[in-house]
């Protein structure tokens, strides 16, 4: 598998009340913890929904306004045109990406992280479906999943989620 690392990074982060890719988890900023990951399972890695120095980076896709699901679709289409088989979520915010994340998650089709819908492994062939489920006015990365029967898995640990600046370490 040709896999390409999609950080999705386009979300306002009202909750969390700065820019969150850039909030410090212990000394590294998260988009870089994620980055890291990635890179470790991907054969290249792009950041979604947002220009960001140091990184490929690709807009949502068809528009900004339609949060992971729009980065998910950029990624996808890029994906496909570049000869990617598939495509490796994660949002900007899960700073604890398992290092076997692409062998837990592989095994035909698409599959999601059951706790992190946001963290998944696409088949990049199906970028033509989503933008069906788009333009008939499918907004939720999670109502995608169902579409397309993506199997859920389970994380035990869970996988963090860092929404508000308390959950970072001190």
């Amino acid at each position: 598998m040709k896999i390409l690392g999609a950080i999705l990074a386009g979300g306002q982060a009202r909750r969390f009340g700065s820019d969150k890719a850039h909030a410090l988890y212990g000394s590294t900023r998260l988009i870089d913890l994620v980055a890291t990951k990635l890179r470790e399972q991907c054969s290249a890695v792009v950041v979604c929904g947002r220009e960001e120095p140091g990184f490929d980076c690709l807009p949502d896709r068809p528009e900004a306004s339609l949060g992971p699901l729009g980065g998910l679709n950029a990624a996808l289409h890029y994906a496909h045109a570049h000869g990617f088989s598939h495509v490796l979520s994660a949002g900007v915010d899960v700073p604890n990406l398992p290092a076997d994340l692409v062998q837990t998650l592989s095994g035909g089709g698409a599959a999601i992280v059951q706790s992190q819908p946001v963290v998944g492994l696409w088949p990049a062939s199906i970028a033509g479906e989503l933008d069906m489920f788009i333009a008939g006015g499918g907004r939720a990365l999670y109502a995608f999943a169902g579409h397309i029967s993506a199997r859920k898995v389970a994380f035990d640990p869970p996988l963090l989620n860092v929404n508000t600046p308390d959950d970072l370490p001190d």
